[in-house]
């Protein structure tokens, strides 16, 4: 089956890309191996999630929220947003088409794509021009080796399989991990009287909602420094002299980490009255695990009921990608940073790789669709 755009993956950055590439009428499927589009949100997300940044940094390209959505959008708006979204743009994924293998064939000067339909169990090949890789970052579940996890005696499960508390009111739960993620679901578990406990590992900012908000404002008129400061501060006044006692700030600013390092600060959601009051319990990273028993870095022994890990996801781009190498390293993330990761070799492209959250899946999505319009145009 010859096309001139494969996408790769139907979460945002696919639907976004296949948007912008109706609109400028440019043939395009994508390849999805789950049975909907945005599986991550619909399937892997616990029930409380809300979009952490205000709805007009989370919008894709050209549509916007609506009006009378809430400044901070649930997890339902959302995905009502991308159903919407895809129904808009008239975006039609091929669903249960899980990719074994794309590879640029060098003679024909086109891409050749095998997808295994995990309905038909049939092997499909589409050949293309233009490949666009829109798995993004969050392709896989991440958890860390940790000695001794394979003989823990109850529950691990990946942030990715948590929906709400409901099954471990009253059990001893340890939540690894102190991004958004991490700090919402212990919050959650909190409120469902689960006796939580909370790893944080390594310093990190701890910021509200309102505080980010005026940041990211602040940023469109003031140095980034300029910014860290103001809402460093700000952090402090609100939560300083408790986060003093828990949770290290890191020496560079919020703003700063987001940009060299695509690592966001954590937004609070009330993790951190509920540490002021010793409902949920912090400790240093995992030194070992022995039965149920977990012992910490700094010497406390615990035991868990169940372990949830939030410690991210990876990219799987290097499980079925052959080739491609100018663009992405052997973790399947982009060799070249921000702006111009984008764009590789032989009409390889990716979206959804900049460390920038939806905001960056937008410029992302654009900035191909754009350069593949010009090429076709020059072609």
């Amino acid at each position: 089956m010859e096309e001139v755009v494969v996408i790769v993956g139907a979460g945002p950055s696919g639907l976004a890309i296949s948007a912008c590439l109706n609109i400028l009428s440019i043939p395009n499927i994508i390849l999805e191996r789950e049975d909907c589009s945005a599986s991550l949100w619909k399937k892997h997300s616990y029930d409380r999630l809300k979009l952490h940044l205000a709805k007009q940094f989370c919008q894709l390209p050209h549509m916007q929220f609506p009006s009378n959505a809430p400044t901070f959008v649930s997890k339902k708006g959302f995905i009502d947003y991308l159903d919407d979204y895809v129904s808009h743009f008239n975006i039609n994924p091929k669903y249960c088409r899980i990719v074994e293998s794309a590879a640029y064939d060098g003679v024909a000067g086109k891409w050749r794509v095998l997808a295994r339909n995990s309905v038909s169990d049939q092997t499909e090949e589409y050949v293309c021009k233009f490949l666009v890789v829109a798995t993004g970052e969050n392709s896989e579940g991440f958890i860390p080796n940790v000695r001794g996890l394979e003989n823990f005696e109850g529950e691990i499960l990946h942030s990715s399989e948590y929906k709400n508390g409901t099954s471990y009111v009253e059990k001893q739960v340890l939540v690894v991990g102190s991004g958004n993620s991490g700090m919402e679901i212990a919050y959650d578990l909190s409120n469902y009287r689960a006796r939580t406990s909370l790893v944080i590992r390594s310093p990190v900012h701890v910021l509200t909602k309102e505080i980010v908000f005026l940041g990211m404002v602040l940023l469109k008129f003031l140095p980034l420094p300029v910014v860290d400061s103001i809402v460093v501060n700000l952090s402090k006044l609100k939560y300083g002299k408790y986060l003093r006692n828990k949770i290290q700030r890191p020496q560079k600013g919020p703003f700063y980490l987001k940009v060299t390092t695509g690592r966001s600060p954590t937004i609070d959601v009330g993790a951190l009255k509920k540490i002021k009051k010793g409902e949920i319990q912090v400790f240093p990273g995992i030194s070992s695990i022995r039965g149920n028993d977990v012992m910490f870095e700094n010497g406390d022994l615990q035991e868990f009921d169940a372990i949830i890990f939030a410690t991210g996801y990876k990219s799987t781009t290097r499980n079925w990608l052959k080739g491609g190498e100018d663009l992405f390293d052997e973790n399947g993330m982009p060799k070249v940073s921000f702006p111009n990761h984008w764009k590789g070799k032989s009409g390889l492209y990716c979206v959804g790789f900049a460390r920038r959250g939806l905001q960056g899946i937008s410029k992302d999505a654009q900035n191909v669709a754009k350069d593949i319009d010009m090429l076709l145009k020059i072609f």
